[in-house]
């Protein structure tokens, strides 16, 4: 199915696009050799990336409107006006969204890190490639729309198909209407119709992709010292009132992610056998209905060839008569012969013609049959063997029919229940209240995070709880329960949201040794870093890293070379060690300094000499290398497309009110920065 799009007229001016900013940009490919660069277009972009995966999205992923609200105005686009009330669901909706990747983050962190202004761009955005498309006569139909609809698994029942109850109590889990879904269907749409084809990849050419080829191909040689943190003497332990300021200090490393407890009621096949299992009565009419099917039969296997012409068929059947195979008599004009084996005569009618199976099953084994008019020609066919299918009685039929019958009651003692639960759900029933009424299990688990895991309990989540725990974690403590599958073979969960601790750090009077044991470890971390910086200063004043070392007045290992090449840490992923890291992104002749592994000290990385790349002769480096910068730029044009739609349309903020809100969002108080 495709959106219908309409062109009411032309645009009222084509949207002027600036100069090709994008040789910083494509920098960054290669600055994700050594480590990863999230590009600016996709966090101005995030409604595009989710319309193109929109259909196969789950209505997680879907919030009310951007647009509307009666509050004051945060933004004037075109025709529209985004309201603070609009923007603070949308940022609670994108900072809901972030926890479930990032457990612990909080709406002050969320601001904190920048995505306070993300939200409010991306709304902007929104907007006006809305009003954009409007005012450009584009259309979705409403056809397309409910196909999109349909097709999310999120609205369809256990048979797989869309489900009107289901997705009447997604959506008021989702607190949007249908109205709001169906327009963010459409803007999704909408803005990947017209960013799709910018976005794809175009190929940059040789002369311009050759450099970032050959940057590809470049070595590095250089050295790297440590200064250990077990080269200085053990810390003191700290007094009360300095482990008290550390931890205040460092609150958010000990911090606990917001844990929910789950209260869930599992329906499975086997809770229901006993309605399942068949009775002999029913088998017996299962076995007369199919009467057909478990009939005496009879198979055939043939071969045959299809002749274009009547009279070369002709001539084919009755040199196979005369004797010769038919394979050899078909490739003697320059064709071959299919072979269709153990074949019952509607098997053939389907892979061939009627006619064609009606002459070969009148026919006797080792007959030449034709030629038989079909539509693809005229067909000779030899009948090679005859097979004889007995019957099944009634008893050779019956484990059969008994899997068949059950699989098939049970599905619909498991529809039974589900069409209860959905009554109570409906009805406004507690957890409890349907638990006891459709005689359910129910069970909880312990205080979780959005992984499944208690934080003071460690342990690997069940991955059968999986789907309950996102199902908890997409609602809140209050809401009605909610039904999620759980399995394939229909197996179900009453899922609803318990008790929810808010994330907090853990008391100190709990992990007081841990505590004290990471303030010592970060004292000798200062103590080994002073130390470290003054081999650094040395060293980028001109005296060798060697003897830097040697001058510090503690005992520590001789620095020892590196080589390595960009080919290699690509090679290496995101396993790229931090001296390697860092010696691909500093000038010759020069020192940095960098933390050791697992806070074992620090590392000072010195680089000796670059070795430069040449890629004219390797046209697969090229290749991809243009490929990637393609992409890149496909980004930049798409990135320049939405600032000109933006201008014409015009945007006009309202500073006021937009700083309102974010001091509303954070409570007044200036937020903890990001950790």
């Amino acid at each position: 199915m495709r959106a219908t799009l309409k062109r009411a007229r032309p645009p009222s001016k084509a949207a002027s696009f600036h100069s090709f900013r994008s040789v910083a940009r494509m920098l960054g490919f290669f600055r994700r050799m050594t480590k990863s660069k999230v590009g600016i277009f996709v966090g101005l972009l995030l409604l595009a990336v989710i319309a193109i995966g929109f259909a196969m999205a789950d209505l997680n992923g879907l919030r009310p409107s951007s647009l509307g609200g009666s509050g004051a105005t945060v933004a004037t686009v075109g025709d529209d006006t985004i309201t603070d009330t609009a923007l603070t669901e949308r940022i609670r909706g994108d900072v809901q969204q972030a926890a479930q990747r990032q457990p612990g983050l909080d709406t002050a962190r969320y601001i904190a890190s920048g995505g306070f202004e993300g939200s409010l761009n991306r709304a902007i955005s929104d907007a006006a490639l809305r009003q954009f498309a409007q005012d450009h006569g584009l259309v979705v139909s409403d056809r397309y729309v409910d196909g999109q609809i349909a097709s999310l698994p999120a609205f369809q029942g256990l048979d797989g198909k869309f489900d009107q109850r289901t997705f009447e109590q997604a959506l008021a889990r989702a607190r949007i209407t249908p109205q709001q879904l169906r327009d963010d269907i459409r803007r999704a749409t909408l803005t990947r119709l017209m960013l799709a084809r910018t976005l794809q990849a175009s190929y940059m050419p040789q002369q311009l992709a050759l450099p970032y080829a050959s940057l590809a191909k470049e070595a590095r040689s250089g050295q790297v010292a440590i200064v250990p943190t077990a080269a200085f003497p053990a810390p003191a332990a700290p007094t009360d009132q300095q482990l008290q300021a550390y931890y205040t200090a460092n609150r958010a490393r000990y911090m606990i992610p917001e844990r929910r407890v789950i209260r869930y009621a599992i329906v499975t096949p086997a809770s229901v056998t006993a309605q399942a299992t068949p009775t002999d009565a029913e088998v017996q009419a299962a076995y007369r209905a199919n009467a057909a099917r478990f009939a005496a039969s009879q198979t055939r296997s043939v071969s045959q060839v299809v002749v274009a012409d009547q009279a070369a068929a002709t001539k084919l059947a009755q040199a196979v008569r005369g004797g010769q195979a038919l394979n050899a008599a078909a490739s003697a004009i320059g064709l071959e012969a299919t072979n269709f084996a153990g074949q019952t005569k509607g098997q053939l009618a389907a892979k061939t013609s009627p006619a064609v199976a009606e002459a070969a099953f009148g026919a006797q084994q080792g007959a030449v049959v034709g030629p038989v008019q079909s539509p693809l020609g005229f067909v000779v066919l030899k009948v090679d063997a005859v097979t004889q299918v007995p019957g099944k009685t009634l008893e050779k039929a019956r484990p059969e029919l008994v899997a068949e019958l059950t699989k098939t009651k049970g599905a619909t003692a498991l529809g039974a229940i589900q069409e209860k639960i959905d009554g109570g759900i409906t009805d406004g029933a507690t957890f409890d209240e349907i638990v006891k009424d459709a005689n359910l299990s129910a069970q909880a688990t312990a205080p979780v995070t959005a992984q499944g895991v208690d934080p003071l309990k460690p342990a690997q989540p069940d991955p059968a709880l999986a789907p309950i725990i996102e199902a908890g974690f997409a609602a809140e403590s209050g809401d009605a329960p909610q039904i999620v599958q759980t399995a394939a073979d229909g197996t179900f969960a009453l899922v609803s949201t318990g008790d929810v601790t808010r994330a907090a750090p853990r008391p100190l009077g709990e992990i007081r040794e841990q505590v004290i044991g990471q303030y010592k470890q970060d004292q000798a971390l200062k103590a080994a870093r002073a130390v470290a910086q003054q081999i650094l200063t040395k060293v980028n004043g001109g005296m060798p890293l060697g003897t830097a070392v040697a001058q510090s007045g503690t005992r520590l290992p001789a620095p020892r070379p590196v080589n390595a090449s960009r080919a290699q840490l690509s090679q290496m992923g995101p396993q790229v060690p931090a001296a390697l890291q860092l010696m691909f992104s500093m000038a010759p002749k020069k020192a940095r300094l960098t933390a050791a592994p697992n806070g074992e000290g620090w590392l000072i990385v010195y680089l000796d000499g670059i070795q430069r790349g040449d890629a004219t002769n390797d046209k697969a480096a090229i290749t991809g290398v243009g490929r990637e910068l393609g992409q890149l730029s496909g980004n930049e044009y798409a990135e320049q497309f939405v600032e000109a739609v933006r201008r014409q349309v015009g945007v006009k903020r309202n500073e006021q009110t937009i700083n309102r809100v974010r001091n509303e969002l954070v409570g007044g108080a200036t937020p903890a920065p990001a950790q």
